[in-house]
């Protein structure tokens, strides 16, 4: 049974901010509650391009970083007030998916912060679309 909870994802990207804003706004309509959800996690390349992670990085107080940041941009200070806000620490896709559970949405854009820019839709995009026990929409980057 949906709880009228929205969930987004968010990671800064000029995507999840248009994401955001729409997800705001689709509670907004509905008398949802809106639930921002960003991960992080150690990409498994780094053990050998930074075999020396300095002691004082904290990916989870960053991505916790980002996630404020990303509202106060992307809402008005009342939307972003109300905003329940989730650090998930693992893959993106699954920590949506898992989020997600229970909502009447998932709301994400089509492509976050990755190497790939030719790709059609993002690769968090294309799985949660796949696996999310919920409705998705996918916020689309308009080109000129």
């Amino acid at each position: 049974m949906a709880d009228g909870r929205i969930v987004v994802g968010v990671d800064g990207s000029e995507p999840s901010l248009r994401a955001l804003k729409w997800a705001a706004a689709q509670a907004a309509l509905t008398g949802g509650t809106l639930h921002a959800v960003i991960s992080w996690e150690y990409p498994a390349s780094w053990a050998t391009l930074m075999p020396g992670v300095p002691p004082e990085f904290d990916p989870e107080r960053l991505a916790k970083q980002i996630l404020d940041q990303s509202l106060e941009q992307a809402l008005t200070p009342e939307q972003a007030a109300a905003t329940t806000r989730t650090v998930v620490g693992g893959n993106a896709a699954q920590a949506l998916v898992d989020q997600a559970a229970g909502a009447e949405l998932l709301v994400v854009g089509d492509r976050g912060y990755s190497g790939f820019k030719a790709a059609v839709l993002g690769s968090v995009s294309t799985n949660v679309t796949q696996h999310a026990p919920c409705p998705v929409v996918v916020v689309r980057t308009t080109t000129p």
